[in-house]
């Protein structure tokens, strides 16, 4: 028998297909003690399926529905007007009349109710669909109350829940209305309660919106409301406002503005006993739901109603790894250019090699680095690194450290790289800083690719749980390289010769972050290498009309099939594939070995092509790298000049000499080792998509990508047992596209915090949008706003506005006027590759995507460290 109408106090869990996320919370929190809940039934969803089968003409217009995308405004205007006046003028199937109305007289005739929507697809942890369906208050009479049931019903299909479906993936046939049916209450003061704070999203930190009247007017946004700030009964904050209107009820049914009397304005709506004690009632709901909830409230003679509960679903998810005390998290996206989440099994690769205590949250990675920030020792270590190479994040955790909260102690990161990095490192340091040996780049890099041979021999030897075993023991070899302390000493002899060099020349010649120019078309760079080494490619490639046709056609399925089809193609196809032979295995958000390499997605080379034909000359590979090394010289030769004339010049120009040389000798390399560890994850790949691809044609997974989903030892186990939980990697799969949504935090606490820092730049002009100085010199120019690089569609003397950059990102420099990033610091790769190429450079820029527009003509310093806009995109 189908069930029509549900008391709140019938209401349990399992009825959410019924009631719908409104109603089902509404039906929890009624039963909890101290907990007061204005009566209420619900008319549940098998009362508007019953409906719907009545009236068969509106179900084919939702299926129309399902035809739209969320750009198509004007069918969706139409369609919902359409939907929403057919259901609003049916009849209510009898058998769901006689229900709703025996359920109503036993409320009693005479209240006045709330009458309002709760869908299936609402007040959800993912998705809250706040907003989205109507509500209607005092509603009197039983004609009355019908009437506003089916407007509920109509809500939705109202245009902006049809949006909200489509653009969240909900299927418009398979989300169903409940309406919930309330005896109104007549508050003095209502709100809305966050228990966790929705602009720090702090979860230790309630914060209360409260203003006279119904509580509508706060949720349209029509009234201003006091605000209280409160933290486990303690009143932290009180913002007081001027509260001239509220929305209160007619006599006759309905709600209306009303101006509150000026001798109370100015009044608190709250008292502070009122306020702790509303704080600690909301408090228990949360513990009922066991997360955060954003909560509407009334007061009534001194006594606080709840009206409604639903998860708060903006806030970033909290660390996995937690143990009740204060912790600091650091992004590891951040410092590696790649803030998207990660796949299960990339993260599991990212583990291997890391050697402090790591935390995964809202599908990213966080370095905790509460112990480091406990001791002194590292505090500084750790403040002095961010203070040159992210002040963002520098900025953010200044903040944190200014609060002098007590933080546990324990085993640092940056004690010897938990045990990886030997004591040598100091030695080999000192050794090479003095003597000055750049032979040791070519023993290091022989040494690394004589590994990559011998690993790209060995692992094809290898299946099933041996593979495994092979890549897990090799982990040890790779780590081996990366933690060689004269590896680590060549990188940081380097980076200390530029820091030195900028911090004397601009103390003894008054010049900023000379470096950036004296580090131009340095050797050993395999980034910047890889960028010039596509210029060749297109040199080749531009011969070939034909070829260059394709290319703006080009599919990854058949690319180099097709394209030796081409007059010119098998040239050309030779040509592509000797770059990809070396530099294939990049991609955007590389650190995920889950994503597609450029070996496996040619196609992604082409726009890159096409950008290097239009906008350079033949033999530009070698014109470029003679223009940046002429200039790094001829800069060098003023330096010198400069430095001699000073009170003991001879002294200084050869200490400066001394350092020139260390930086160009050693600063290249500091690009080398994270494309080692890229080839050989690529080696990795290639044999694990092998267990994949077996695994698939066994039909034990649908398609070889679903391990990517697995973590390392679940693919394992896979492999091994040849049973996989198909649910898993179901909802893994929903959780990365929820993932993708999120917007990371740089620096966040175990309480959910997050930690924002400002830009340092002084003296900026006025309306100057600032950033982080990376490269130096001014670039005027359009701005080209890019998410994807494969979209990149660029002209000469472009400027390249961008959210991070990786090294797969490189080729685009070649091509462009300058670079302004939100993430990144002095020693990323986006500064580092824009100082080599002679680039100005600007990063840390917040919401720099948003702030400049696509088309906008645009000025960058990247000596002073801001963004100017010059005029609009006409």
């Amino acid at each position: 028998m189908r069930k029509y109408v549900m008391d709140f106090e019938e209401i349990s869990k399992e009825d959410l297909l019924l009631v719908g996320g409104k109603g089902l919370n509404l039906g929890e929190i009624a039963k909890l003690p101290r907990i007061r809940v204005p009566k209420g039934f619900c008319v549940t969803t098998e009362a508007y399926k019953r409906m719907i089968e009545q009236y068969p003409e509106v179900n084919e217009l939702i299926e129309h529905l399902t035809l739209l995308s969320a750009d198509g405004t004007q069918q969706i205007r139409e369609l919902s007007h359409i939907i929403r006046e057919t259901i609003e003028k049916t009849v209510i199937p009898s058998d769901v009349l006689e229900d709703i109305l025996r359920l109503f007289l036993n409320f009693g005739e005479n209240f006045f109710y709330a009458v309002r929507s709760s869908a299936t697809a609402e007040d959800l942890p993912a998705a809250s669909f706040a907003g989205q369906h109507d509500t209607y208050l005092n509603v009197h009479g039983q004609r009355a109350i019908l009437q506003h049931i089916r407007k509920c019903w109509a809500s939705l299909f109202s245009e902006r829940a049809i949006v909200y479906r489509i653009k969240n993936g909900f299927d418009h046939r398979k989300v169903y209305l409940s309406v919930v049916i309330q005896q109104m209450v007549y508050p003095e003061a209502s709100g809305i309660l966050f228990t966790a704070d929705p602009v720090t999203s702090n979860r230790h930190v309630s914060s209360i919106d409260a203003s006279f009247g119904l509580g509508e007017a706060l949720v349209a946004g029509i009234v201003s409301a006091d605000n209280y700030k409160v933290r486990e009964g303690k009143i932290l904050t009180k913002t007081i406002a001027e509260k001239k209107i509220g929305i209160f009820p007619l006599n006759n049914g309905g709600i209306d503005k009303r101006e509150i009397s000026i001798s109370r304005q100015k009044d608190q709506a709250l008292s502070d006993e009122q306020i702790v004690n509303l704080e600690a009632l909301a408090r228990k709901i949360e513990g009922h739901f066991r997360s955060p909830q954003d909560i509407e409230w009334c007061l009534v003679e001194g006594v606080f109603y709840f009206v409604q509960s639903r998860p708060i679903t903006t806030l970033y998810p909290l660390p996995d790894k937690m143990d009740g005390k204060l912790r600091v998290y650091m992004s590891f996206g951040h410092q590696q250019m790649m803030t998207k989440p990660i796949r299960p099994l990339g993260m599991s690769f990212i583990e291997f090699l890391a050697t402090y205590n790591l935390s995964r949250a809202g599908g990213r990675i966080y370095i905790d680095l509460t112990h480091d920030l406990a001791s002194p020792i590292s505090r500084r270590a750790i403040m002095s690194s961010f203070r040159k190479n992210d002040s963002l994040s520098y900025s953010a955790l200044a903040t944190f450290l200014d609060r002098k909260n007590p933080l546990p102690k324990g085993q640092r990161m940056l004690k010897m790289g938990g045990g990886r990095l030997s004591w040598a490192l100091p030695t080999e340091w000192f050794k090479l800083y003095r003597n000055n040996d750049m032979l040791l780049i070519q023993q290091l890099t022989s040494e690394s690719e004589a590994s990559l041979k011998k690993l790209e021999t060995e692992i094809q030897q290898f299946s099933g749980d041996e593979l495994f075993a092979f890549i897990e023991q090799d982990q040890q070899e790779l780590i081996k390289l990366l933690y060689n302390p004269k590896s680590m000493a060549a990188i940081l002899v380097g980076v200390y010769a530029s820091s030195w060099l900028n911090d004397k020349l601009y103390k003894w010649l008054g010049e900023k972050n000379t470096a950036d120019v004296l580090s131009q078309s340095v050797p050993n760079n395999i980034t910047s290498e890889m960028g010039l080494a596509l210029l060749d490619v297109a040199d080749v490639v531009r011969q070939y009309p034909e070829v260059t046709s394709y290319l703006e056609r080009a599919k990854d399925e058949d690319f180099f099939e097709a394209l030796e089809k081409c007059e010119g193609g098998k040239a050309a196809s030779k040509s592509i594939q000797t770059y990809l032979k070396k530099f294939g295995m990049h991609c955007s958000g590389e650190i995920d070995i889950t994503n597609p390499r450029w070996t496996e997605k040619p196609s992604t080379l082409a726009p890159l092509l096409l950008n290097n034909i239009k906008n350079s000359e033949p033999n530009a590979r070698r014109a470029k790298f003679e223009k940046g090394r002429k200039e790094a010289k001829d800069k060098e030769q003023e330096i010198l000049r400069r430095l001699e004339r000073l009170p003991q010049g001879k002294k200084k120009a050869n200490a400066a000499k001394k350092q020139i040389d260390r930086m160009r000798n050693f600063i290249g390399y500091r690009e080398y080792p994270k494309y080692a560890i890229i080839q050989r994850y690529f080696l990795y790949k290639q044999a694990l998509m092998k267990e994949a691809q077996t695994l698939a044609e066994k039909e034990i997974i649908q398609a070889r990508e679903d391990v990517f989903y697995l973590n390392f030892d679940e693919f394992r186990k896979t492999v091994r047992t040849e049973k996989i939980n198909d649910r898993l990697i179901l909802e893994r799969k929903g959780d990365y596209a929820y993932f993708e949504k999120l917007t990371p935090p740089r620096i966040m606490t175990s309480e959910g915090e997050k930690i924002t820092g400002q830009p340092t730049g002084e003296n900026l002009p006025e309306s100057a949008i600032p950033g982080v100085a990376v490269s130096s010199g001014v670039a005027e120019g359009r701005a080209r706003v890019i998410f994807k690089m494969e979209d990149a569609v660029l002209e000469k003397g472009d400027i390249l506005v961008t959210v991070f950059t990786d090294p797969s990102w490189t080729p685009l420099f070649v091509a462009i006027n300058g670079l302004v990033t939100e993430v990144g610091g002095l020693m990323t790769h986006g500064a580092v590759i824009a100082r080599e190429y002679g680039l100005p450079a600007v990063v840390g820029v917040e919401n720099a995507t948003k702030q400049i527009k696509d088309g906008q003509r645009i000025r960058i310093n990247g000596t002073e460290g801001y963004v100017e806009i010059l005029e609009e995109n006409t």
